[in-house]
């Protein structure tokens, strides 16, 4: 090699890794799967869409519904949407995506294994009209099909038949599919590698159709359960953001001039559900019956929580007491149905003595310990404070991956769920948590198994109705009826701070995820 041939290579390489940019983030727990039709979760999605797109997403600045894998998409009759693909888009490993494959993904999202089907409600089939369009026929008209397709994202199906996954991992059990541990979609980047709850590395797809508005080569995120260490990581320039600081360390990161503090309400509200199904619970002292199945009983739980306390003391401001079960962004919310039933141990102890309880009762009591904003705390100070009124609640705590499957399960009497609202509408809400369990998304996450005729009916005639000013009047009756009922105990909505260096650029969304296509690094 002559001399000015080497200057020209290094000076090329090191032009290269000028340009080269590494983002590295952290959060308190991993991804539960690399399926995107498995295991629905907010932290999961939202990594999910480096890699894999869906036909329509939302706009991170307006929040309004933009075109992705589709260009147009226009209803042919109420019950009939003509979706038009975008041409020219291939897959990271250089195939063509298809129309074939946009049927196939639909129609994976609906397979029994996955817990995607509430965003497919409604939809009874989908065929191919050509190479470039498809057809979404309805089983009835469907006000918010678009908002849910933001959520089913695109995978290929030559791949998936290859690898024997055409079917999303059923994550209630311990079996693995090939979609649990890799990846193969059309989004901006590509998984590099993955190291269960140590790492996992995103490198750039040079088959993208788009064009980043970022300037990020490489993502690269670790799960740190710690909040010190997370916190602790970001000050020493290990990390360039963090996604979910403690409020503890809140004050000081603010105070670092090396580093800025992004806040905004997140649209996830934080409740726990309980076990209203079994005649017994397990594990309890009371035997024969389910205290939890007594209205009084939830009603005096849900008094039982000092949530004035819960907000400044362990939470740091860092929430909103709601009383009901979907947040200010959620269509659908009103003052009216957000009112709380009013913390009183006087009340609440009345009311356990009126259902035969006077000297209270032992319960399970499930928590997460990295999935929410404080989450093991504030169900230490729940547990403490039901005891005033005679409730001992056995508190067990388990990291996200452990957890969810087990509460899937129905494994818990006491649960905490945080419900984010994908779809910005009350139905994703009320069909997952109130609607009884049942097919095609409903009840996927009423783990409790509350059940009404009444809210059933309700929750039919939303999923119907295209009338918006009745249709919001019936999400208000249910969500009053769901109050009522006590279906849930709600807590807050949480207010979320992501914590960077300065020389990052990225956008807050109220569904607290990063979109990949605009993070800088500065």
């Amino acid at each position: 090699m002559t001399f000015k041939l080497a200057l020209l290579v290094t000076a090329l390489a090191l032009s290269h890794n000028a340009s080269a940019k590494t983002f590295r983030w952290a959060s308190a727990s991993d991804i539960p799967t690399l399926d995107i039709h498995s295991q629905n979760n907010a932290l999961g999605n939202g990594v999910h869409a480096a890699v894999y797109e869906s036909l329509v997403y939302y706009n991170s600045k307006s929040f309004k519904i933009e075109p992705q894998l589709a260009t147009a998409w226009k209803l042919t009759s109420p019950t009939q949407m003509r979706i038009t693909l975008r041409k020219g888009v291939k897959f990271s490993d250089g195939s063509a995506f298809t129309a074939d494959d946009a049927v196939f993904s639909l129609n994976r999202a609906m397979a029994k294994t996955s817990n995607y089907g509430v965003y497919a409600q409604g939809i009874d089939k989908v065929v191919r009209v050509s190479d470039s369009e498809i057809d979404i026929l309805l089983k009835a008209p469907n006000p918010v099909l678009m908002n849910q397709l933001t959520e089913l994202r695109m995978m290929s199906q030559a791949w998936s038949e290859k690898n024997k996954a055409t079917e999303p991992k059923d994550i209630k059990t311990k079996d693995e599919s090939f979609s649990h541990r890799n990846a193969m979609g059309t989004g901006p980047y590509v998984v590099d590698s993955w190291q269960p709850d140590q790492k996992l590395v995103f490198k750039r797809n040079p088959n993208w159709w788009g064009k980043l508005d970022g300037n990020v080569t490489e993502i690269v995120y670790t799960p740190i359960k710690s909040e010190a260490t997370r916190a602790a990581a970001l000050l020493s320039g290990e990390l360039d953001l963090v996604l979910d600081p403690s409020p503890q360390d809140l004050g000081r990161l603010r105070t670092n001039k090396a580093l800025k503090v992004l806040d905004g309400a997140e649209n996830r509200t934080i409740f726990f559900g309980m076990d209203q199904f079994r005649d017994e619970l397990p594990g309890s002292n009371i035997k024969g019956k389910n205290p939890l199945k007594d209205v009084r009983v939830r009603k005096a739980l849900g008094q039982a929580i000092d949530i004035v306390t819960l907000n400044k003391v362990i939470m740091r401001g860092l929430s909103q007491p709601t009383g009901t079960l979907i947040s200010p962004q959620v269509n659908g919310w009103s003052k009216k149905v957000d009112a709380r039933y009013p913390f009183s141990i006087e009340a609440a102890k009345k009311l356990l003595l009126e259902a035969g309880y006077k000297d209270g009762f032992e319960v399970d009591f499930a928590c997460p310990n990295n999935r929410y904003i404080n989450d093991e705390e504030i169900c230490q100070a729940v547990a403490a404070m039901w005891s005033k009124i005679g409730v001992k609640a056995k508190l067990r705590t388990l990291p996200l991956v452990t957890y969810f499957p087990m509460i899937q399960r129905y494994e818990a009497s006491i649960y905490m769920l945080g419900w984010g609202v994908p779809t910005f509408d009350a139905l994703y809400s009320l069909q997952s948590l109130v609607r009884s369990v049942g097919v095609g998304g409903d009840g996927n996450y009423n783990l409790g198994r509350y059940s009404n005729p009444q809210m059933d009916a309700l929750v039919e005639r939303i999923k119907k109705e295209t009338d918006m000013s009745n249709r919001n009047d019936l999400i208000g009756k249910a969500l009053e009826l769901s109050h009522t009922d006590v279906s849930h105990l709600v807590l807050h909505n949480q207010i979320i701070p992501w914590a960077m260096k300065k020389n990052i650029d990225v956008v807050h969304r109220a569904d607290n995820r990063i979109d990949w296509r605009l993070v800088k690094v500065n």
